[in-house]
């Protein structure tokens, strides 16, 4: 195995669903980081490992990366969806609601 697919193996092991009250706590600590949902949660992480920075600038830049938005959090504390999952890349908790296809 390459380096990049051990670490991004390493990093799809450590992804897990999560319920909103568990990242609230993160979220008042300004931890919480969206993750759009046409991005690959695992690969947004790896570049965090990697430290990309341009890269992830890329995604902020463009609004597929950023701080929870307070509209966010609210809206999901009122629904408490069970498609939040989640990956910690310290000192971030990375966060994405995954598209439910039918």
């Amino acid at each position: 195995m390459s380096d990049q697919s051990d670490t991004y193996a390493a990093i799809l092991g450590a992804t897990a669903p999560i319920e909103w009250k568990t990242l609230e706590p993160h979220f008042a600590a300004g931890q919480v980081l969206s993750v759009d949902s046409g991005l690959d949660l695992v690969t947004v992480a790896e570049a965090f490992t990697k430290d990309d920075g341009a890269t992830v600038k890329q995604w902020m830049d463009a609004g597929q990366v950023q701080l929870t938005p307070d509209a966010q959090a609210a809206d999901w504390h009122e629904r408490d969806p069970d498609n939040l999952w989640a990956v910690v890349i310290r000192p971030w908790v990375l966060v994405q609601e995954r598209v439910v296809r039918h």
